[in-house]
């Protein structure tokens, strides 16, 4: 069953990454800074693959200590992120993209590794008081729930259809 669960996970955020980086390949330069309910398209791109990487560790402090944050500490700033205030910093769409395809990978080689103990065992993350499976799922639905905005923003504003990838990852241009 383990097996099944973890190709479960990696199929269906392998479509949710492709989708996103749809998003962000298609939004025009003239919308990247724009609004997207209370944020600007770059600022959900980054919030949702920020809160995927998050939720990917181990511990809450693992999120700093991986290379890719310690390599680009000025994308990350002050990790507003975590601080209760809203965000006000802008992202480059070129540094967004390296950032899904490091989440990306690095959700292959977390699910490539869980075992049935670790997915059964409870997290380790404040208020989140469930399994890792549910994290993972938690953490799957939050990723569906800004790409879905994203993609809505593009089809109202630019008429831009971002098509449907329903399993993987997908050569969609």
């Amino acid at each position: 069953m383990i097996t099944q669960f973890k190709e479960l996970l990696n199929h269906q955020f392998e479509a949710t990454f492709c989708t996103l980086n749809a998003c962000i390949d298609n939004c025009p330069d003239e919308s990247w800074n724009k609004p997207v309910v209370n944020l600007k398209f770059c600022q959900v791109a980054f919030h949702v693959l920020f809160f995927v990487d998050y939720y990917l560790c181990d511990t809450p402090e693992e999120l700093y200590e991986q290379p890719f944050h310690k390599d680009n500490a000025d994308f990350f700033g002050d990790y507003e992120e975590m601080q209760d205030r809203p965000q006000t910093m802008l992202y480059d769409k070129v540094k967004v993209s390296e950032y899904l395809q490091f989440v990306r990978n690095k959700a292959v080689e977390i699910f490539e590794r869980e075992t049935e103990a670790d997915v059964t065992a409870v997290t380790k993350f404040p208020r989140r008081t469930f399994t890792r499976a549910e994290q993972h799922v938690y953490n799957l639905r939050h990723l569906h729930h800004h790409v879905a905005q994203l993609s809505l923003r593009l089809r109202i504003d630019h008429q831009i259809d971002i098509p449907w990838v329903g399993v993987g990852w997908k050569d969609l241009s």
